[in-house]
């Protein structure tokens, strides 16, 4: 059930980084990367990696677009 939950949060948090990619609205990496975080600790508590990595994966990409931005120092 955890990892149906984990896997939930991960698709939000991956349609809302979809529009961050946009040029002025990378701030949005700042609302996604806690939804992830709790993804991946959803994900840590179940018994199966699914969730968990589609939520590591998000979470990776939005820091990333968070330090090309200048975001994060």
């Amino acid at each position: 059930m955890l990892n149906i939950l984990s896997i939930l949060i991960g698709i939000v948090a991956l349609l809302l980084a979809i529009p961050a990619f946009i040029p002025l609205l990378g701030a949005l990496n700042w609302l996604i990367v806690p939804i992830a975080l709790v993804g991946v600790l959803l994900g840590f508590l179940s018994s199966s990696n699914t969730g968990r990595n589609l939520c590591l994966v998000v979470l990776v990409v939005c820091i990333i677009r968070l330090s090309l931005g200048g975001g994060i120092l």
